[in-house]
C-alpha cells in the first residue's frame, strides 16, 4: 500500500509519469522504498533544498504508522557502487 501511495504522489509531480517506478524492499531493519524517475524530473521530486522530498517522506511515514520505512530517491544517471 505504501509503495502505491508514494508512486501516485510522485506521478502527480513529474512531467513523465510513465517513467516513475517505486521498488519496495523488506530488510531486517525496516522497509526501503526506492523511487526512480526520469532524469529530467529529478529536480521536481527533490524540490528546492529538498523540501518536496522531505514532504514525501513525511507523508509516507505518517501512512506507515509504527512501521519503519525509509524513502530513497535513486539517481538513475549514476552507476550503483558495491551492489
Amino acid at each position: 500500500m505504501l509503495a502505491e501511495a508514494l508512486e501516485h504522489l510522485v506521478r502527480g509531480l513529474v512531467s513523465n509519469p510513465d517513467d516513475v517506478a517505486v521498488k519496495d524492499k523488506d530488510l531486517h531493519r525496516g522497509r526501503i522504498l526506492e523511487v526512480r524517475v526520469n532524469p529530467s524530473d529529478v529536480g521536481k521530486v527533490i524540490g528546492r533544498q529538498g523540501r518536496t522530498a522531505t514532504a514525501l517522506r513525511t507523508v509516507v511515514k505518517a501512512l506507515a504508522g509504527r512501521e519503519r520505512v525509509q524513502v530513497d530517491f535513486v539517481d538513475v544517471d549514476r552507476p550503483r557502487r558495491g551492489r
